[in-house]
């Protein structure tokens, strides 16, 4: 069984689609990015898929189960990381964590759960005296200490310093590893990279591709691009036979050619241009 299943999802806000006729499978114990400019539809599919938005067409399964109207049972299967929470202020990290873990039947540990985190210097200060990025510690620790089958990271890393990031994408390869799947939406094009076994990109309600990182647009079969430095300019070549390029430039210079590279496509180049005819698009207001 797949973890989540969508078929003509559709949603609108005052005549204006927000989620236009989407399609989508997610299997279970995949970790999976969701792409795509502001105002996309990205969160108004997730917070369908998470239950807390009526749709107004199509069906959706998640786990199995409608998530509209879904009772507690299914609720103690998902974890959830928001863009933001709030309410905490009063409460120290080890409070707020203890006290969603009484939720879930098989809770982690919650020392443990604030060291994956990163907030063990933290445990014990108010909320309101955490910087931005301990508070999205705390956020990413409130959404895995139920030790869900199914979690959704809504921009996680979002005040993450550089270090930060990294160790949280060992925490989120180490919850693949146990066999969670993971919905991530993300506007960190590395990060979806080095994360997701498949990325699909959405505009204005749409799917427009579906794809490893790798193979994403047609990425892998673009032609690669072979720059070196010569008689005092930047030289540069398309090619579909780089090596062989290269191989040539060997015989013209004595030791390593100047300057050389050989590049492809990256992911954000290929998520650009997929989003480029959309970014005009008029964004559509959500409702709270």
């Amino acid at each position: 069984m797949d973890a989540i299943t969508i078929r003509g999802l559709r949603k609108s806000y005052a005549g204006r689609a927000a989620v236009d006729g989407l399609d989508l499978d997610i299997s279970t114990g995949e970790v999976f990015a969701l792409l795509g400019p502001n105002g996309a539809g990205k969160t108004t599919t997730v917070e369908i898929l998470e239950g807390f938005r009526h749709r107004d067409e199509g069906e959706v399964a998640v786990l199995g189960t409608d998530p509209h109207g879904a009772n507690l049972a299914w609720r103690n299967r998902i974890g959830i990381v928001l863009q933001s929470s709030g309410g905490l202020d009063l409460l120290t990290p080890r409070e707020a964590i203890a006290s969603t873990a009484r939720s879930y039947s098989d809770p982690r540990d919650v020392d443990d759960v604030i060291a994956a985190v990163g907030l063990e210097a933290k445990a014990d200060t108010r909320v309101v005296g955490l910087s931005g990025g301990q508070r999205r510690r705390l956020d990413v620790a409130l959404g895995i200490v139920g030790r869900p089958e199914l979690l959704f990271l809504d921009e996680p890393t979002t005040g993450f310093d550089p270090q930060a990031r990294r160790d949280f994408w060992e925490l989120i390869r180490s919850l693949a590893g146990e066999g969670t799947t993971i919905l991530l939406t993300t506007h960190y094009l590395d990060e979806a990279e080095a994360l997701a076994d498949r990325v699909g990109v959405v505009a204005a309600g749409r799917l427009l591709a579906l794809d490893t990182p790798a193979a994403l647009g047609g990425r892998g079969a673009e032609q690669a691009t072979v720059a070196w430095d010569e008689d005092g300019s930047r030289r540069t070549l398309r090619t579909d036979t780089p090596t062989a390029e290269v191989a040539a430039l060997a015989t013209r210079f004595p030791g390593e050619v100047p300057g050389l590279t050989v590049t492809r496509p990256s992911l954000e180049d290929t998520y650009l241009s997929l989003i480029a005819p959309h970014l005009a698009d008029e964004t559509v207001e959500v409702p709270a």
